[in-house]
């Protein structure tokens, strides 16, 4: 470092420490560098906000890009800048100045990255109001809205008394473990944050390791592409914070009748509280590459906007109307029915965004806490410690106060009744005495959500934590390997109910023989799904075996074909997976026959242990179908490669498991594939910044083929962290090549 010097520099994993006069200035920095870095990262997610990306990505887009339009994503994100604009001019110009940074660094951006040429793609222009877009498309579905229709159906299925048997953490992207050591329990006497964000794996990744410095702050963290400061993980030397999903409802589905209106038919009123009152409407058209454009149309109540419309919606309308709540009138000649999301971004016309600058400024958890006021979505749950000793524990974010019904299903929109009245608050906090964890599970924000986490890794993090009073930021890499399965136990329960069939048969040996040294394998078993462990593979395959047969179950099988939903909102509503994530639930429930819950995990044990005994070779590992599988928007790569290197050939193999602190989520009864897991690891240290570290999944560069596009993926999988460097003579000044980079990277 020279002085007072401005510009970019890079550490030995390629992550970079940017440096300005003013907050102005980074800001255009941060956002030039998410443009030359991650091009065609951000270039996704602008046309994913804006919904065009099958423009360019072909028929497989369009439906996202049809959710996208009308959800009224690029809408909303215009009109909360108008509201920054008009209320937080300073927080505006902070925002235009990422915008003109990400502008100019384009098309460098688009030069490295092949994908562009790949898809004949050119690089567009920013508005102001892109990155609050892409914020929001990358959170639209982050409460998991669309399980209201999954509960819907189970109530009107199987009854209301079975959703609870299904309430468990379910297909969703939220996640996240974190935890806070106060200076009490640690070695230095200052606290530690640690934790990881649990999301689908994206190639390039969610998150971006940065350090953002001028006269006013300096603070490293992890910066999501696309939108300015650092919101979730942050550490500014003299405060460290860290979130997790609080699993708050805050999203509501409305069933909506409509009717046209207007000589030619292209007006359209909606059935409100006040009667019939006039809905917004308008048309678009989404092109297609390779393919006919796709006209939708886009269309706004008082509630929202309408996202479930035509032959869809009357399937899952009309038999709510069976129950006799329309009133007279409504189901007149010329009325339909239709299905409206009302969120808080739309409503208040309001991101909070103006936290985001005042994050980067605190200097203390106090200020992080006043800062946070401003917050609204996503709603989490926040950890903050500082070197003076302060401590937060708190949710963050804006919640409706409505009726308790809004939460669990789907809503009439002319029932008074189920308006918003107002906004819950204070939000909820709790003193941090000596040890805080958060994992989503039911907590201190309980009364704001219906589904959360298992308490099973918070449980675990808690046990690990109290085994020493003498905490270091390097040891708590401990914590994130945890591979232990706790929601393990009731599958074995049943296990040890499931004897083993007697009698001969078979090639040499008793059919029994194998399945009964199986069993008592798996009752030996430790619990740990390490990716070496054949016993943690065969657990696997049972598991599967037992979802697959009680998704089968009579008692569940009206769940199997329920009334279709746009392609973007189905995967809440497939039987299997919901079976496999609520299994602990079910095999505990006394409403299945416990002979048939025996009965279907002895059914899965024999065919495993048929499977084993006709096999070549030594047993699978659970690494060996446990793999990663990043999404990427295209899915065989630029140059028709996927790999873990970027060539040919399958990612690595995992440890973990949904319910384990190390969390890599797969579907039970589907694939062992990983689709979501840590989309970051971070240690924050109190008593000296540069004893923090952190690692991402793949690496801090999105250019495929650059040395620190993947450089990080073998750390990763040894849930090993690298270290935070602060002191700017440790770090490379820029200008340097794209492929060029300093060589010692300070590895643990």
């Amino acid at each position: 470092m020279r002085g007072t010097d401005t510009g970019t520099y890079r550490d030995g994993w390629g992550v970079p420490h940017l440096r300005a006069d003013s907050a102005d200035e980074l800001a255009r920095a941060q956002g030039r560098n998410a443009a030359v870095d991650r091009a065609w990262q951000i270039e996704v997610e602008r046309h994913r906000a804006r919904g065009t990306t099958a423009a360019f990505l072909g028929p497989a887009a369009v439906a996202w890009d049809r959710f996208a339009r009308q959800a009224c994503l690029e809408d909303t994100a215009r009109r909360c800048m108008d509201t920054l604009e008009r209320d937080d001019p300073r927080t505006a110009a902070w925002v235009r100045a990422y915008v003109d940074g990400v502008n100019d660094g384009l098309a460098e951006g688009a030069g490295r990255a092949p994908e562009f040429a790949a898809v004949g793609l050119s690089p567009g222009t920013w508005r102001p109001w892109t990155p609050l877009a892409v914020w929001l498309s990358t959170h639209i579905l982050f409460a998991g809205f669309p399980a209201k229709f999954w509960r819907e159906a189970v109530a009107r299925r199987l009854g209301p008394e079975w959703v609870g048997v299904f309430a468990t953490d379910g297909p969703g992207t939220s996640g996240s473990n974190g935890w806070l050591v106060t200076g009490e329990r640690t070695a230095t006497g200052a606290a530690v944050i640690a934790g990881d964000p649990h999301r689908f794996v994206e190639d390039p990744g969610v998150y971006q390791q940065i350090r953002l410095a001028c006269p006013e702050f300096d603070v490293v963290g992890l910066a999501v592409p696309g939108v300015p400061g650092i919101a979730h993980f942050g550490h500014t030397g003299r405060v460290a914070w860290a979130i997790t999903n609080a699993m708050a409802d805050y999203q509501d589905l409305y069933r909506e009748r409509l009717r046209r209106t207007g000589p030619d038919g292209t007006g359209v009123e909606a059935l409100g509280p006040d009667g019939w009152r006039p809905a917004v409407r308008r048309t678009g058209t989404i092109e297609v590459a390779g393919a006919d454009p796709v006209a939708v149309e886009v269309i706004e109540t008082e509630r929202g906007p309408v996202i479930v419309d035509g032959p869809e919606a009357d399937a899952w309308c009309a038999e709510a109307a069976d129950g006799g709540d329309l009133p007279d009138g409504a189901d007149g000649a010329g009325t339909r029915w239709a299905i409206s999301l009302r969120h808080p971004p739309r409503v208040r016309g309001d991101l909070g965004f103006g936290v985001l600058p005042a994050l980067l400024r605190a200097r203390s958890a106090a200020e992080v806490d006043r800062a946070l006021e401003g917050w609204v979505e996503p709603v989490n749950v926040v950890l903050a410690a500082d070197t003076a000793g302060g401590t937060l524990h708190r949710v963050a974010g804006a919640v409706p106060v409505r009726h308790p019904d809004n939460r669990l299903r789907i809503v009439p929109a002319w029932d008074p009744a189920h308006a918003w009245r107002g906004w819950y608050g204070p939000m909820p906090r709790a003193r941090v005495e000596g040890v805080a964890v958060m994992a989503n599970q039911r907590g201190i924000a309980a009364p704001l959500g219906v589904e959360f986490a298992p308490a099973h890794r918070a449980a675990r993090i808690r046990e690990l934590l109290e085994e020493s009073d003498r905490w270091s930021a390097g040891a708590m890499a401990a914590v994130h390997r945890d591979t232990l399965l706790a929601s393990a136990a009731p599958l074995l329960a049943l296990l040890e109910d499931a004897e083993a069939p007697e009698g001969p048969g078979g090639p040499g040996q008793e059919p029994g023989r194998a399945v009964r040294g199986l069993r008592e394998r798996l009752l030996r078993w430790d619990r740990r799904m390490d990716a070496g462990s054949a016993d943690a593979a065969a657990f696997a395959a049972v598991r599967a075996g037992t979802v697959r047969r009680l998704a089968d179950h009579p008692l569940l099988r009206p769940l199997a074909d329920l009334p279709p939903l746009p392609e973007v909102l189905r995967p809440w509503l497939a039987l299997v997976p919901r079976v496999g994530y609520a299994l602990e639930h079910l095999l505990v429930t006394e409403r299945l026959p416990l002979a048939d819950r025996v009965g279907a995990v002895r059914a899965a044990l024999e065919e495993e242990a048929a499977r084993r005994a006709a096999a070549d070779g030594p047993p699978a590992r659970w690494g060996d179908t446990h793999r990663l599988a990043p999404w990427q928007a295209l899915p065989d790569g630029p140059a028709g490669s996927s790999g873990a290197d970027g060539g040919p050939g399958p990612w690595p193999g995992l440890s973990g498991d949904h319910d384990c602190v190390q969390a890599s989520s797969s579907v039970p009864g589907v694939t062992d594939l990983c689709f979501r897991a840590s989309a970051a690891r971070f240690v924050w240290d109190l008593a000296d910044r540069e004893n923090s570290a952190w690692v991402v999944p793949l690496g801090a560069s999105g250019v495929p083929g650059h040395p620190h596009h993947r450089d990080q993926l073998p750390l990763w999988l040894r849930c090993e962290l690298a270290p935070v460097v602060t002191r700017w003579d440790r770090l490379a000044p820029e200008p340097a090549g794209p492929h060029d980079a300093p060589s010692d990277r300070g590895e643990p």
